[in-house]
């Protein structure tokens, strides 16, 4: 250390100079700024409103000018322990003490000023160690005592200011995350309510509800949901396959039908709607109505229902043509299809015969009824289709004897082919299937005879018809 006023290097532990002989200054000048901040240190620890006096700090800085000065000094070194200094001025003058501490101990300094003069107590601490000093002014006069903090008091002061300051500050972020926290769920309560709200009265949500009553058995609730779903949106298919689950539960098929059939009057062109009466169909086992209803569709519609449109059986017979000759008939359809068919003039239905083999078609008119159905159970609609067959009818029939005079009974015979009825007149009439049957040889009447016969095969065709005329004279 250098003397402040000549620079002369004074050793250490020395307190005055060798050279000019002047107190080496330790304790530095006072600063009311290191009282006040003390103060306010000491109170924000304690947690009290601390009040500086000032005018005192004045008084006090003044009072140092005061003339005549006695200075008594004391020194006490302890390297490792407890250094105490004690010294009195008991007149007006300046009474200063200074200890140190140079490791870890206490430094306590005590000073007393009896009269007007100043009192000034110092004490360090260099290391880690506590430093305490008390001064006392019994006169008029001022009492200071200034000690630089360097020591565990301070830090400790400054340590729990840090960590009060530390825990308000996440205190306060704490409230203002809470607070942001709860704006942000009142805003996404509220979304979610207003979601909510859209949702129950949007037309699924209306049709969601419709389908709990239903599944909950509140019947009529379930009306009431899926007629305002309707009114909401007539085009989708939702609420009218509802409404009809309502009444397929109360066993009125027929109600839930109409449904369907009055909404596709007032929409013919919406698939979806046609799509949910076929599923309607599917779905209570009256397939046979799903040709009838697609049998006009077309555009979307066709197109979104193609699965469930059938075609008709194929026929291998022409039946513009007449036949005259025994026919078979084949019929085909996509693979896996079956086909069902009638041969008495009734429309085939999926309960009619299964085709299995050709049809055979025999003389006369034949009424061929005919579907396929597909994988699904779905039919397509009924074809149906007449063929006539003609077998070749005989010339008139052979009848003997010829025409003549005749003096002797004789018979009359008519030669029939198998598959053939004979009938005859003898009164000149032209013969029917009402006239006389052949059924052997005839006599032939006495007098004048004009006999006419035809043959008549199965079916009921005629022959040509062969006349005889005879003339019988017994005498």
């Amino acid at each position: 250390m250098k003397c402040e006023y000549c620079g002369y290097e004074i050793p250490e532990g020395m307190l005055y100079c060798e050279s000019c002989g002047r107190e080496v200054r330790i304790v530095p000048d006072y600063n009311p700024l290191d009282d006040m901040l003390t103060e306010q240190i000491r109170g924000a620890i304690n947690g009290e409103d601390d009040y500086i006096d000032y005018g005192s700090i004045r008084d006090t800085k003044s009072t140092r000018s005061s003339t005549g000065r006695n200075t008594g000094r004391g020194t006490n070194r302890d390297m490792g322990g407890v250094g105490r200094s004690t010294s009195r001025d008991m007149g007006g003058g300046v009474s200063r003490s200074t200890s140190r501490d140079m490791r870890n101990g206490v430094s306590r300094s005590t000073s007393r000023d009896m009269g007007g003069g100043v009192s000034r107590s110092t004490s360090r601490d260099m290391r880690n160690g506590v430093s305490r000093s008390t001064s006392r002014d019994m006169g008029g006069g001022v009492s200071r005592n200034t000690g630089p903090r360097r020591g565990n008091v301070t830090e400790n002061m400054s340590e729990r200011d840090r960590k009060r300051r530390q825990a308000e500050r996440k205190k306060a972020k704490r409230r203002k995350r809470t607070g942001c926290l709860l704006v942000l769920f009142l805003i996404i309560a509220a979304i979610a309510g207003g979601m909510v709200y859209l949702y129950m009265n949007s037309y699924q949500g209306i049709v969601s509800r419709g389908n709990k009553a239903l599944k909950a058995g509140e019947l009529n609730q379930a009306i009431a949901y899926f007629e305002r779903g309707i009114r909401k949106d007539e085009a989708k298919k939702d609420a009218y396959v509802g409404l009809s689950k309502v009444y397929i539960a109360k066993k009125d098929l027929d109600w839930a039908e109409s449904i369907f059939s009055e909404a596709i009057k007032k929409q013919p062109k919406n698939a979806n709607i046609y799509q949910a009466y076929v599923e309607f169909y599917m779905d209570t086992e009256q397939k046979e109505k799903i040709p009838l209803l697609l049998e006009d569709v077309d555009g979307d519609v066709a197109e979104r229902l193609a699965g469930y449109i059938v075609a008709s059986p194929q026929f291998s017979l022409d039946d513009d043509e007449v036949y005259e000759d025994v026919q078979e008939l084949s019929l085909t359809t996509e693979e896996g299809y079956r086909i069902y068919y009638t041969d008495d003039g009734t429309e085939a239905t999926i309960r009619s015969k299964e085709y299995t083999e050709p049809i055979q078609l025999g003389e006369g008119v034949n009424e061929i009824s005919a579907l396929a159905v597909d994988d699904k159970g779905v039919p397509g609609l009924p074809v149906k289709k007449t063929y006539t067959v003609e077998l070749p009818i005989v010339d008139a029939p052979a009848v003997s004897p010829s025409t003549g005079q005749y003096s002797s009974a004789v018979q009359i015979e008519i030669k029939v082919p198998e598959g053939y009825t004979a009938y005859y007149t003898t009164s000149g009439e032209e013969p029917s299937t009402a006239s006389s049957k052949y059924i052997g040889p005839i006599d032939m009447p006495e007098g004048e005879t004009l006999f006419k016969a035809i043959l008549v095969n199965g079916k009921g065709r005629s022959s040509g018809v062969t006349t005889r005329n005879y003339v019988l004279e017994t005498q």
